[in-house]
């Protein structure tokens, strides 16, 4: 590794120091104008690359090329223009270094003390759709040179990566007579690297992604920062929610209408809820209306109904001493009947894609209910990547966007399920994708009766769903518990009847499993005594 050199002075974050020039190449032009004016106002020389040195020039400002710079005009197409020493020597050159400055003197090389790029909008030309050729034309190469170069050489050069950065420069050169701080500076030398690292992520996850490789030699994340949460899971852990740059709908780019921010834990249990309610399709097109409620990323109720009050009633009525202080996600156009019927309980969040005036006005009435409208849903056949780190390592894996088709659905008992049965059934088998393993799930008449989740073992999630649908019909005063009667799905295969069996004994009569247990043969021989008709996926659904 390179030596410190012994003349370099060390860091200091109270150092002022003074700006002449500054070079300015951004794709976002939107607040350029005012910026650049004010620059040149304070005095210091503005040096400029092609779109962005005409809209200066155009808007009445003195600024010179960075061709008259170099000594080379852009060429390819704009691809080579500032990678020359005249520019990179003027950032990268040490002022207190006798040998620099020398250097510099030498070959004309001028100091550039502050730096503004942002970069080619190549994240944007990905998320439009736009075709390869497109967004490989959008990957931006000297202007990350320059960043880390001046960011290296913070200790004289302030860098902006983007146009909060340049006001926050400004405020210091009218406050410190035209100089900025070792400290901004180096807040800033931080911002560019976090950036382009972010920006040469999302490169290489689409090179990834066109190639369909799930594993390529080296996995880069990246994220820009959404929000600073006020704790992690617990008080004593420090947390922030970071966007990925992606456009799947959801929680992180939903609009949030009102109430407090969202804590880590609405953040993570409003993603579940919404990825579930999901499942069901778009209400306003075709699918009908589907309400879940999520309670520590777990769902406590999901129903669905002819119309959202009715969803979210039977959702309720599920496990209603959960619900409190759960998410509640809709599918489709939350009206005020639903608002009216979700204000009575108390409830973190509610997202949905879109809401009336009247439930919004419902909602405001409970100024520290989150409101998010997220304007479209999920696809859960979408396919991309989910993350989890581990000691000394992430593990990657594609979401869970598997689908089992119609065709699909093997009857294995001597009974094959009833009409009615089988969409019990397959809403089961949709909800159990989304609870916690081990996982069990009661449907009856469109709605969950009793779920069990997160256990260690299989018959004790069928047992506490069922112990669930008990006390809600106690708490109800139905005659009898939703499961009697039921469809029940679990997440993997049985293996043994014994779990089975308890669902049955809970009133089930018709079960949805993976199958593929070495004990198949038995658990299907228990179904038939036992009258149950059972329906095999061929496909698990763990979720740790």
């Amino acid at each position: 590794m390179p030596s410190p050199n012994p003349d370099l002075k060390p860091f200091d974050p109270d150092r002022l120091r003074p700006v002449a020039r500054a070079l300015l190449s951004v794709s976002d032009k939107s607040r350029l104008m005012d910026q650049a004016r004010a620059l040149s106002e304070l005095g210091i020389e503005l040096v400029s690359t092609g779109g962005t040195k005409r809209a200066i020039a155009d808007a009445g400002i003195t600024v010179s090329d960075v061709a008259d710079l170099t000594g080379f005009p852009e060429m390819m197409d704009g691809r080579v223009k500032t990678l020359h020493p005249m520019v990179h020597g003027g950032l990268l050159g040490e002022r207190d270094l006798a040998s620099h400055v020398d250097a510099m003197n030498a070959h004309g090389i001028a100091p550039i003390d502050l730096l503004i790029v942002n970069l080619y909008p190549f994240e944007q030309a990905v998320a439009s759709g736009a075709d390869y050729e497109t967004c490989v034309e959008n990957i931006d190469i000297g202007g990350p040179a320059m960043i880390r170069a001046g960011a290296k050489n913070h200790a004289h050069v302030a860098v902006c990566v983007d146009a909060d950065d340049v006001d926050a420069v400004i405020a210091e050169l009218r406050a410190n007579a035209g100089q900025t701080s070792g400290t901004l500076r180096q807040r800033l030398a931080h911002k560019s690297f976090a950036r382009t690292a972010h920006y040469d992520a999302a490169i290489s996850n689409y090179f990834a992604t066109v190639r369909g490789d799930i594993a390529p030699d080296y996995r880069a994340q990246g994220g820009a920062l959404k929000q600073t949460l006020r704790y992690g899971e617990n008080p004593h852990q420090t947390a922030a929610f970071y966007a990925d740059g992606s456009t799947r709908p959801g929680v992180s780019t939903a609009t949030q209408l009102q109430g407090k921010a969202l804590s880590y834990n609405n953040i993570n249990d409003t993603d579940a809820a919404y990825e579930l309610v999901a499942e069901f399709g778009d209400a306003r097109e075709s699918a009908k209306p589907a309400v879940a409620i999520i309670k520590h990323a777990n769902p406590c109720g999901v129903a669905t109904a002819d119309d959202f009050i009715t969803a979210y009633n039977n959702a309720l009525a599920c496990d209603p001493v959960s619900a409190f202080g759960g998410i509640v996600a809709l599918n489709g156009v939350l009206d005020e009947a639903t608002a009216k019927a979700i204000v009575k309980v108390f409830t973190e969040v509610v997202i949905a894609p879109a809401a009336t005036d009247e439930a919004i006005a419902v909602f405001r009435k409970k100024k520290n209910l989150r409101l998010l409208i997220a304007g479209d849903l999920p696809n859960p056949r979408d396919a991309s990547l989910t993350s989890r780190n581990v000691a000394g390592g992430i593990l990657v894996q594609d979401r869970d966007n598997g689908f089992v088709a119609d065709a699909d659905f093997k009857v294995v008992t001597k009974r094959a399920p009833t009409d009615a049965e089988m969409l019990d059934l397959k809403m089961a088998w949709k909800v159990a994708k989304h609870v916690k393993s081990n996982a069990i799930v009661y449907v009856k008449d469109g709605a969950a009766a009793g779920i069990g989740a997160g256990q260690m073992s299989r018959i004790d999630a069928a047992r506490i769903a069922a112990r669930k649908a008990e006390d809600a019909a106690q708490t109800a005063g139905w005659d009898e518990p939703k499961t009697v009667g039921s469809a029940v799905s679990s997440d993997a295969f049985f293996p043994f009847a014994d779990g089975m069996l308890a669902a049955a004994k809970a009133g089930a009569t018709a079960v949805i499993q993976p199958g593929g247990s070495i004990r198949d043969a038995e658990v299907i021989a228990a179904a038939d005594e036992a009258g149950l008709a059972m329906v095999f996926t061929g496909m698990r659904h763990f979720r740790h």
